[in-house]
């Protein structure tokens, strides 16, 4: 049984230790508390970690607050607006955005790094058709290792910036690969004539049967769906990857922790949810039931894809995905199709209903991520790995990050024991009489 009594901070803590405060360039001041088993016998509990820094970072910063979203610095909303999915890239990995030359380099390595070693493939033959395409990624996204292990030591610099144009230049290989296994379809090698999302498209949605011609607007669209999930600070995928790469582990090794945690149905796969729930639904006309399910609080029913757990106000990205999917939607005329109707009505209502608006339950990214895949035709099942594709980059930008730090160490958080405290094996035991 857990035991619970209050402690005054400024009376009992301060007058056995010193906590040093310290701040970074915006956002809240954090308290230092490494010293404080050392000098008080106490831990910090903190499930969730919904009060504690886990690392210093200069990548991204969230204010939930107030809706605000920067990559190095730079809001969300002008990044979706004005640059491709690999500028951002090259902002997260290296700090600046690329001029037209580093532009130019970065995009051609990028391209001829695209293909994955031909043996890759037979992994593939190992894992059952009907297998969640997740599984797959898990287990070919972890053989990298295997395959490219000329560039490992994860001490250069060399090395790391080597692991982390091979890993945003594969993963989309990987993706389409595993899309078209599920399906039976073969697997379509990338061109290099293509833009990186153009070949992501051709290699998911075309097929050797056909030339694949890229529909512009649908291409800026998923480029800038990329652009919006391609990091998020310290999330759940994000801290995984950070906590197996202070092991030492390799840069494909930690990638994979990443992508298994994004897996969970609380973190990547909240869009396929929105999707069906959505099919659940069924029709506009039997809204204003699931609405009033939603609003009863001793109905487990809840609306996917509204709210979220860090931003109270509206998430930034939200807007910028609207957008999209409205673009979308008119490109590919399907306003009029039932399941967008619905999902259409749902926004209308959650951005007009006092309910929602005083629980600022506003349509989140995944709400409508969710709608803009299934207008492009990417089935459901493969929603996460898409979600993968984008934030692999993030991963990696933190993993280098933490890497490149003098001052990290293994990740080791400490508990509150709550179990049973010492005793003996009964003297009479014996299990083989």
């Amino acid at each position: 049984m857990t035991t619970i009594r209050s402690l005054s901070l400024n009376e009992n803590v301060h007058s056995l230790c010193e906590l040093p405060v310290l701040s970074g360039t915006t956002g809240p001041d954090v308290i230092n508390v490494e010293a404080l088993y050392k000098q008080t016998g106490m831990f910090t509990y903190d499930p969730g970690f919904t009060s504690t820094a886990s690392c210093s970072s200069t990548i991204t910063y969230i204010d939930g607050e107030a809706g605000i979203l920067l990559y190095r610095g730079y809001p969300i909303e002008q990044l979706a607006e004005k640059c491709t999915f690999l500028e951002v890239c090259y902002l997260l990995l290296n700090g600046e955005l690329p001029t037209t030359s580093e532009m130019f380099k970065f995009e051609s390595t990028i391209t001829i790094h695209t293909m994955v070693h031909d043996q890759l493939t037979n992994f593939f033959k190992g894992f059952r058709r009907d297998a969640h395409p997740m599984a797959i990624m898990v287990g070919v996204v972890g053989a990298l290792s295997a395959f490219y292990h000329d560039a490992l030591d994860i001490k250069s610099k060399n090395d790391r910036d080597i692991s982390a144009i091979r890993l945003i230049a594969k993963v989309p290989t990987i993706v389409a690969m595993c899309h078209k296994y599920s399906t039976g379809l073969p697997f379509m090698y990338p061109q290099n004539k293509l833009s990186y999302v153009e070949n992501f498209m051709r290699m998911m949605l075309g097929t050797p049967c056909d030339d694949f011609a890229p529909n512009p607007v649908l291409v800026r669209a998923l480029d800038r769906i990329l652009i919006l999930h391609a990091d998020h600070e310290q999330n759940a995928s994000t801290s995984t990857v950070r906590l197996a790469g202070s092991s030492g582990a390799n840069p494909y090794a930690c990638i994979t922790a990443g992508i298994a945690c994004l897996w969970g149905a609380a973190h990547g796969g909240a869009n396929e949810a929105v999707l069906n729930m959505l099919k659940e639904i069924g029709d506009v006309s039997h809204i204003p039931k699931y609405i009033a399910k939603a609003k009863d609080k001793n109905d487990p029913f809840r609306l996917m894809g509204f709210g979220h757990r860090v931003y109270k106000n509206h998430d930034p990205r939200a807007k910028l995905m609207r957008t999209t999917c409205h673009e979308v939607l008119t490109e590919l005329g399907l306003h009029d199709n039932n399941l967008f109707k619905l999902a259409l009505e749902l926004e209308r209502i959650a951005l007009e209903d006092n309910y929602f608006i005083e629980k600022k339950l506003y349509p989140n990214v995944d709400f409508y991520s969710g709608i803009v895949f299934h207008a492009l035709g990417i089935p459901s099942n493969m929603f996460t790995a898409m979600f993968a594709m984008g934030r692999t980059v993030g991963w990696i930008a933190h993993w280098a990050e933490m890497i490149a730090d003098p001052d990290q160490k293994i990740g080791r958080p400490r508990q509150l024991y709550t179990g049973a405290t010492k005793r003996d094996v009964p003297k009479n035991h014996n299990t083989s009489s």
